[in-house]
């Protein structure tokens, strides 16, 4: 058996465990929003459409923030077609995803989806095939409390209070030659700069998101931040990452090690941010809003898009179904943002339902967990206080695109308040059980109060509408406490989470 230690000690504080670290996205992008979300005819829909199962799996995810409304697809986007009567709505062509938007759902029913499932709005903005005047437009339409057209014209449509919507992004990955209105470095840093001074004047204290570039494996990737942020730094508080290009392509020990490639991406976004502070001489540090990320197979058959005449509205489209050892990699992923949370301060995993997601439903029919919604859901719920830089001794293990890497990966939070501590780990082992020692030095008198692995004997096994039940976390009853020494056996390709509290 492998052996692993790991030590905790609450001197060692990376920062506070952020609440919007645990967000999620919404856009319109497949059968995310229509039959995802919203669905009128569905038994459990509200008044407004929404599906009531759908907002009770939300709920049960511990998503805080969502980010609306793409994605790719905000880039061609008039939010205006989206708003008043429903029967004067315009349908379009909507070029992103080569579908046809209907325009049922927009930002003043998005606002009430977010009040009913109480989670706190993120607003992206066209940067692409518009600009600074259409970001205001929206923005007074939102959050006006004046009497103004904008302000007015929300209040018409039936919201009479200002959505005081706080964050917003500005555009989406604009170094991407895929995106609609893609731009150079300079030519994306000056309008984002353009776009926050005026949305500042409006109201000072937004927090506004940068776009970065939008894979660490682009060839824009660094210079693009530095760009960017050169021109924008005084007027945004986040640049974004973007990262999910992760999928298992026949060498699982290289997937398993995925944060690896998340941690350099993390690093080299903050080095490259405080490069650009140093150089010009700001006293505020930028932030990392890491707003979308997750596994994702693009090569699969559902990953493919129409194309010619077809122009569907809510077609399938990138519907993965993941398995277990997608789940520890996500899981895994969740222990990389934390680990950096003095930098990262909001995050979004992409996205909430059907398309890349942990939720899925049928049209009408069921709706159901799939596997990687168990160390998301654990992690929103258990993780409190601050988050512990740990101290980690573990063997190795070769892997094809990142060398030799440790088989365990972990972080922990601790709450000052009550004490408690909370280990988040993952075997990256792909057939080795592993035997992990938590030294937790400088908090005596605890009681392991939880213990709990997500694993399986066959790590491709996925969850379905008919069988999501059979793999979920577990208890794990090798886990003991004495005194300051904690152990547990992990099973390879697990993720784990191991609660302790005061006596």
């Amino acid at each position: 058996m492998l052996t692993a230690s790991v030590t905790v000690d609450p001197a060692f504080v990376v920062g506070p465990v952020r609440p919007r670290t645990f967000g999620s996205f919404v856009e319109h992008l497949g059968r995310c929003v229509y039959t995802g979300i919203f669905e009128p005819e569905h038994p459990s829909a509200d008044a407004d459409g929404f599906r009531h199962d759908v907002i009770d799996l939300l709920r049960e995810l511990g998503v805080t923030t969502v980010r609306y409304p793409g994605g790719n697809f905000v880039s061609g986007y008039r939010w205006e077609d989206a708003i008043g009567p429903v029967d004067e709505r315009p349908r379009r062509p909507e070029l992103a995803w080569h579908s046809t938007e209907p325009n049922l759902v927009g930002v003043d029913e998005f606002i009430r989806w977010c009040r009913s499932a109480d989670v706190e709005p993120m607003m992206a903005v066209n940067l692409g095939t518009r600009g600074v005047q259409e970001a205001l437009d929206l923005l007074e339409y939102c959050n006006g409390a004046g009497d103004t057209h904008f302000a007015n014209l929300r209040r018409a449509n039936g919201s009479d209070e200002p959505y005081d919507i706080k964050m917003w992004c500005l555009g989406n990955e604009m170094d991407g030659p895929w995106q609609i209105g893609h731009k150079t470095a300079e030519e994306y840093g000056r309008i984002a700069a353009e776009t926050a001074r005026a949305m500042r004047m409006m109201d000072p204290d937004l927090v506004l998101v940068a776009c970065g570039s939008s894979k660490s494996a682009m060839p824009t990737f660094g210079d693009w931040e530095r760009v960017v942020l050169t021109e924008s730094y005084e007027h945004v508080d986040m640049v974004s990452a973007h990262a999910y290009y992760y999928e298992e392509d026949g060498d699982l020990a290289s997937f398993l090690a995925s944060s690896i490639d998340m941690d350099h991406f993390i690093d080299s976004v903050a080095a490259t941010a405080d490069a650009v502070r140093a150089s010009g001489k700001h006293s505020k540090r930028i932030a990392i809003s890491f707003d979308e990320w997750n596994v994702w197979y693009q090569k699969r058959a559902e990953s493919k898009v129409p194309e010619g005449d077809d122009w569907p509205v809510a077609p399938v489209l990138l519907e993965d179904k993941y398995n277990v050892a997608d789940a520890v990699v996500v899981g895994n992923l969740l222990i990389s943002l934390l680990r950096h949370t003095d930098r990262v301060h909001s995050a979004s995993l992409a996205q909430l339902v059907n398309v890349i997601a942990p939720i899925m439903t049928e049209p009408g029919g069921r709706s159901w967990r799939q596997t990687i919604f168990h160390p998301f859901a654990l992690t929103a719920r258990h993780a409190a206080g601050e988050v512990l830089r740990l101290a980690i001794d573990a063997p190795t293990q070769e892997t094809a695109k990142f060398g030799a890497v440790p088989v365990i990966d972990a972080v922990a939070t601790h709450d000052p308040a009550s004490g408690d501590i909370v280990v988040f780990a993952v075997n990256r082992a792909t057939g080795e059980d592993l035997e992990l020692a938590v030294d937790v030095r400088g908090a005596s008198d605890l009681q392991l109060v939880e213990a709990v692995t997500f694993a399986h004997s066959d790590p491709m096994w996925q969850a379905t509408a008919d069988d999501p039940d059979t793999v979920l976390p577990r208890a794990n009853d090798s886990a003991t406490i004495t005194g300051e020494r904690l152990t547990a056996v992990l099973p390879p390709v697990s993720w784990s989470m191991l609660r302790l509290a005061r006596r």
